[in-house]
């Protein structure tokens, strides 16, 4: 069920936030995104603390992407990590760079 919840929010052209709504780094992460006008097409926001497998799905994260911590960023089909990951990609310029070069721009 957690790899299909996960695998279902996967699109080459979108990107996808795993986190919790209890999350500061999860919302600094939306807000950061939010600025580069991103559609509702293209960015998605999966508050996993409401699906009763939240644990499954963490544990399906851990095994994806090496950590089960949120927010779990994915641009298309591969994760970029977490808030700080992001962070730095803006900070060297290379975010708005990534997000055309998949299409969600």
């Amino acid at each position: 069920m957690a790899q299909q919840f996960v695998n279902s929010k996967l699109r080459a052209n979108k990107v996808v936030v795993f986190g919790k709504t209890s999350c500061p780094y999860c919302h600094k992460a939306m807000d950061l995104l939010k600025k580069c006008n991103l559609t509702s097409e293209h960015l998605e926001y999966c508050d996993i603390a409401t699906q009763s497998d939240m644990d499954d799905i963490q544990d399906y994260l851990l095994k994806i992407t090496g950590a089960r911590t949120v927010p779990r960023i994915f641009f298309g089909q591969k994760c970029i990590g977490g808030y700080s990951d992001l962070h730095a990609l803006e900070e060297k310029g290379e975010l708005i760079p990534i997000l055309k070069q998949i299409g969600a721009l």
